[in-house]
């Protein structure tokens, strides 16, 4: 069985949900933020720590004013922008978009927690409800809803930070062969919108292959997305050494694009790396919507998708 149970995490409320396999706790009021996802049976955390104390400067701060750590939603939109078409032309997104950075409201329900947050310079709803599945899945259904009479495209993002280490492997589904670059450090894979083979890439410091995780002292951090829609919603990461393996599934007719965010120290020091499904490309809300890459939800319509988390 799972079970909730609230508690305090460095100063703020906090709600702890467990399995037998999975402890998962989240920060409603750090925009709805995971702070921990640890596996029961090898006590391995999975979601990095900055070592910066956890917090945001509220609304419209930059993403590297807070924590930079765990979990956050990136929506309407990643990279700050002005949105580029009516009726809210030439409002500004912030840096990593609004709700990372909201409190949200929280309860609990028959199905497990709900949270849900309301837009700040949008009129929409966006909800959560993380769940249970099984012993092994952690289940996170979110629900759009748009409260105007306009259709609302919008770029979605999950930003999970993940702990990792030299050697671990990324998978992907099998026919995804090619990537284009958001950004690049050094500008090792090149400059935006540049392509690149899958996973071997051949690199002015000889060949790479990005499907394997690289040391901290490599210095480079690279965000880029498979190029084209996904037939298979799904990533994982494992680890080599422990057989340990995380999975992560989602609907691809819903969340058709994958970004990655592999960070080796080139950005910050740090060394982390995250699995981003994504509802459009590039980070870049004008640039998904001039592309006609990006998905939309109808007016005073409802916008549904999920993600599974899978401890193997």
């Amino acid at each position: 069985m799972d079970q909730w149970t609230k508690t305090i995490r460095d100063g703020y409320n906090a709600w702890i949900g467990e399995t037998e396999f999975i402890s998962f706790c989240v920060i409603p009021s750090l925009g709805s933020k995971g702070v921990s996802l640890l596996d029961r049976r090898t006590n391995r955390e999975w979601l990095w720590q900055s070592g910066k104390p956890l917090g945001n400067q509220g609304y419209g701060s930059s993403f590297g004013e807070g924590d930079e750590s765990g979990w956050d939603e990136m929506f309407p939109g990643i990279n700050a922008c002005q949105y580029p078409i009516g009726p809210w032309e030439g409002t500004v997104i912030p840096d990593h978009g609004e709700v990372w950075s909201l409190s949200w409201s929280d309860k609990i329900t028959s199905e497990g927690l709900r949270c849900t947050v309301d837009g700040v310079e949008f009129p929409y709803t966006l909800e959560k409800q993380y769940s249970f599945t099984y012993p092994e899945i952690l289940r996170i259904d979110y629900k759009l809803r748009n409260r105007s009479d306009a259709s609302f495209p919008f770029l979605w993002a999950a930003h999970p930070l993940f702990n990792v280490r030299e050697g671990m492997r990324l998978h992907v589904p099998q026919d995804l062969d090619q990537i284009m670059i958001s950004y690049s450090e050094h500008q090792r894979l090149g400059v935006f919108e540049d392509r690149q083979a899958w996973p071997q890439v051949e690199t002015s410091n000889g060949t790479i292959d990005l499907s394997f995780i690289e040391s901290k002292q490599s210095n480079f951090a690279e965000k880029y997305y498979f190029v084209g829609k996904l037939t298979e919603g799904f990533a994982a990461l494992s680890d080599p050494e422990t057989g340990e393996m995380l999975t992560i599934k989602f609907p691809p007719d819903k969340v058709p694009y994958l970004a990655i965010w592999a960070n080796y120290g080139g950005y910050g020091g740090y060394h982390h790396f995250a699995i981003e499904p994504a509802t459009g490309i590039l980070d870049d809300l004008s640039y998904a919507i001039r592309a006609d890459k990006v998905m939309s939800v109808d007016a005073y319509g409802t916008y549904e998708w999920f993600l599974e988390l899978q401890f193997g």
